[in-house]
């Protein structure tokens, strides 16, 4: 479904600062796959994330998705088939908006524009069936404005968003990492829970071991833009948090830490 290609990325070209995040780098994602990706800081989590998103382009390399090549695809373009849930729980929604109308753009998504008013009061009832599923009260709060809700709320609306229309890939990028413990289960209960529902494949990164450990069909682990760690069916089901930090120990040891 997904393929990265011999893909070279590289920040600060040209100058003395320049760093390269991935070298000639290749990945692939099956269809249906829920793939946790781990790694220490600086590895390529979020920039492979920005590579498939169209928000990054490749110095060289391909990016196929459903066998078309999209790597000068402009990202707005991807946006129409990939949903995307940030760690900062306001990206992911308007705060001067309502919950109704911020779902009412969402579900209009694809769709061409006129003059007939945004928010369909016909929606409410099915808006307030997404909402329920959150377990949050959101469902009786359509019309409060989404910046006085908490973060946990946020990313709550913001993954129900994104998951409004037949989108063909979810990328979640830390999507826990802002929220307090509580709202963290909360919102990954719901992220399991919808993903099945839809049968979304789903690339999530996370440094959250538990999450990467106890979520998902697949594990991967990156480091310097390298995959070393890929394990799926029974090795993925047998993998605890222990064997994971052994490998970061061992990591850290060649790297001379």
């Amino acid at each position: 479904m997904l393929k990265i290609e011999d893909v070279t990325v590289s920040f600060g070209k040209g100058t003395p600062d320049e760093h390269k995040v991935f070298d000639h780098f290749n990945f692939s994602v099956e269809k249906g796959e829920f793939v946790s990706i781990v790694g220490s800081n600086g590895s390529g989590k979020t920039t492979l994330l920005n590579l498939i998103s169209g928000s990054l382009t490749p110095d060289s390399g391909r990016i196929l998705f459903e066998g078309k090549d999209l790597t000068r695809q402009r990202e707005f373009r991807r946006a129409r088939h990939i949903g995307r849930v940030f760690q900062d729980p306001q990206k992911g929604s308007c705060a001067d908006l309502t919950i109704l109308e911020n779902m009412a753009l969402a579900d209009s998504k694809n769709r061409p524009f006129g003059l007939t008013p945004a928010v369909s009061k016909k929606r409410t009832v099915y808006y307030q069936e997404l909402l329920s599923a959150c377990s949050m009260g959101l469902e009786n709060r359509l019309n409060a404005k989404v910046g006085t809700l908490s973060g946990g709320q946020r990313q709550a609306l913001a993954l129900i968003i994104a998951n409004m229309t037949d989108i063909d890939l979810l990328l979640l990028d830390e999507h826990t990492a802002a929220l307090d413990p509580k709202s963290s289960r909360t919102v990954m209960d719901l992220t399991r829970k919808l993903i099945e529902e839809k049968h979304i494949t789903t690339l999530m990164v996370t440094h959250n071991l538990r999450f990467a450990v106890e979520y998902g069909s697949r594990l991967v682990m990156l480091h310097e833009g390298q995959c070393v760690r890929d394990i799926a069916g029974q090795e993925k089901a047998e993998t605890n948090i222990d064997a994971l930090l052994d490998v970061f120990n061992d990591i850290s040891i060649e790297c001379g830490n």
